[in-house]
């Protein structure tokens, strides 16, 4: 690699490590590298801009926020937790496995990490601790669990990996149900041990009434994410339509149904969804154009050679990969990360022989355990604004279930049917 390559390298990774925005210091060192070392017409740079956003795939993304913020303006949100509450809150440790199970049912709708932390961690929480339920379990569980939002479909870091890596939507999709209903399983496992052990507060076990009750005052809320992924998989719409059609339904069912939001928030919610979804957008225009810096450089292709020279086996090889995004990850968001790694990659997968929607699942995975890593981790940021604790004491909390997330990561690496299994039964 080139000093100059190596320059522009170490540029990026100071001002990442200053408090310039990184939509910034993509940008710019990506122009300077292109203007500066590579010698093209600054005015290319707006193509390449203009060729970042005009892609498709992004509506999905941007209605996808829209519907999350819907749900939690409005009542979706609680009625999802009263449910899961009902379903599995009278087992030992039952609380927090209803949180686990809502950070599913809102992730299958959200598609964001960071929009089920703010919704199920600032509710559940307090509710856990109100509960008698240690601060720190609780802390710990409802911190990591939204990794939820990332990996069961929609997933925002999954539509942008698709953008990038050209596999189907709907195919990469069904790559995040299995693992999800893994975490979900194993986090509800340590917690069903952990909270017996201590003989956690439980609530009465729910008669059928008050289940069927339960589920017919949630039903508009759980039919939702059946109408995203029903629709998607019977070919009634692509998954571009669906999450127009998501955004429609919440608003009809919080406006018309629940009435628990009023037409004077739908400005807000509109205006929030923007800014939310401008701020994404900026990351993608800046990587793009650091992208493209590293593709004139050929920077993909040298990596690649010189992987290959080195590492011989894929097993090797993807273990080596896993533990580069969990360092990664504590330093930079998903976003930002699968925009600028994912085309560094996709040349070596062919090489090794990995499917790309295999890795797909592994890297969105390994970088959303980044949101609950320091120093950079959001996740435990707002969670320990809702407790007022500092980042070392969310940081010690999370540590049990970072460990159940990674022996699942690794499961999922050397065990790749697990990951393929629907995409091979729905498509072949």
């Amino acid at each position: 690699m080139e000093t100059n390559t190596l320059l522009i390298i170490a540029l990026l990774l100071g001002c990442l490590a200053t408090t310039i925005p990184v939509f910034m210091a993509l940008f710019f060192t990506g122009m300077a590298g292109l203007v500066l070392i590579v010698g093209i017409d600054p005015q290319i740079v707006i193509e390449v801009l203009y060729r970042s956003m005009d892609k498709f795939a992004l509506v999905v993304v941007l209605f996808f926020v829209l519907c999350g913020n819907i749900m939690t303006t409005g009542t979706i949100v609680k009625k999802l937790i009263d449910t899961a509450n009902t379903l599995v809150g009278f087992l030992p440790g039952g609380l927090a496995m209803a949180g686990i199970l809502a950070c599913g049912f809102f992730g299958a709708i959200s598609g964001s990490t960071v929009a089920t932390v703010v919704a199920i961690g600032g509710f559940m929480i307090p509710a856990l601790i109100e509960n008698d339920y240690d601060e720190r379990f609780s802390v710990g569980v409802m911190t990591t669990a939204p990794i939820l939002g990332v990996i069961i479909p929609p997933s925002i870091s999954m539509i942008l990996y698709a953008m990038v890596s050209n596999d189907p939507l709907e195919a990469l999709f069904l790559t995040g149900f299995i693992p999800g209903i893994m975490i979900m399983v194993g986090m509800s496992l340590y917690a069903w041990f952990y909270c017996k052990s201590r003989n956690f507060k439980r609530v009465e076990r729910p008669t059928l009434h008050t289940l069927l009750a339960t589920i017919r005052n949630s039903i508009w809320a759980l039919f939702l994410p059946i109408l995203i992924f029903g629709g998607i998989y019977s070919g009634t719409f692509t998954a571009n339509e669906a999450a127009v059609v998501a955004c429609f339904y919440a608003f009809f069912v919080e406006l018309f149904i629940h009435r628990d939001m009023k037409f004077a928030d739908i400005r807000k919610v509109v205006v929030s969804s923007a800014v939310t979804s401008s701020t994404l957008l900026v990351i993608v225009a800046g990587a793009s154009v650091f992208g493209e810096y590293l593709t004139f450089e050929q920077i993909p292709d040298q990596i690649a050679n010189a992987v290959v020279s080195n590492i011989q086996s894929p097993w090797v090889f993807l273990l080596a990969v896993n533990c580069l995004l969990l360092v990664i990850g504590m330093f930079m968001d998903i976003i930002s990360a699968t925009l600028i790694l994912t085309p560094i990659f996709l040349p070596l997968l062919s090489r090794f022989g990995i499917d790309t929607m295999h890795f797909g699942l592994l890297m969105t995975l390994n970088l959303g355990i980044g949101y609950c890593t320091p120093p950079l981790g959001v996740s435990l940021y707002i969670s320990g604004a809702v407790v007022d604790r500092n980042l070392i004491y969310v940081s010690k909390a999370v540590i049990p279930f970072l460990l159940i997330q990674i022996a699942i990561l690794l499961l999922l690496t050397y065990f790749p049917d697990l990951v393929l299994l629907l995409p091979r039964l729905v498509y072949g």
